[in-house]
């Protein structure tokens, strides 16, 4: 399987601006510049993506340990911070919430701990990761 984006970009660095298509459309022509990754705008940029990405893919993996694990999961949110450093990613971190029937916090942790080490993007992000949890 794989999945693509395409991203055009006209003008400088500074001045220029640029759209993100993924083959699904859900993001269509969305805009990228210099000020919605360095300042405030309007408009997208490769962290909150990759944000995103790991935040998603974390959560379905912490979702599958669990299920797999017996319990029973009714929700669970993740954000993603990613620290973007000296023109490198330098860190992200996962903060998740859970409600999950009968599961103790100590049991929740161990999950949340193999998913964030574990997790397809985990794997692929190559800086450190790193996790809080809270079992509601």
């Amino acid at each position: 399987m794989k999945r693509k984006a395409t991203a055009v970009w006209k003008g400088t660095l500074k001045e220029g601006n640029g759209i993100i298509t993924t083959d699904s459309k859900v993001l269509n022509n969305t805009q990228y510049s210099f000020k919605t990754r360095f300042e405030q705008g309007i408009g997208t940029n490769p962290e909150e993506l990759i944000a995103a990405a790991h935040s998603g893919c974390f959560t379905m993996q912490l979702s599958a340990y669990i299920t797999e694990a017996g319990f029973e999961v009714e929700s669970l949110e993740t954000t993603c911070a990613i620290d973007f450093q000296d023109k490198s990613v330098v860190g992200s971190h996962l903060s998740v919430k859970g409600k999950v029937k009968d599961m103790s916090a100590d049991e929740f942790q161990k999950w949340v701990t193999k998913a964030e080490t574990t997790c397809p993007i985990s794997r692929l992000l190559d800086t450190k990761i790193t996790s809080e949890a809270q079992l509601l």
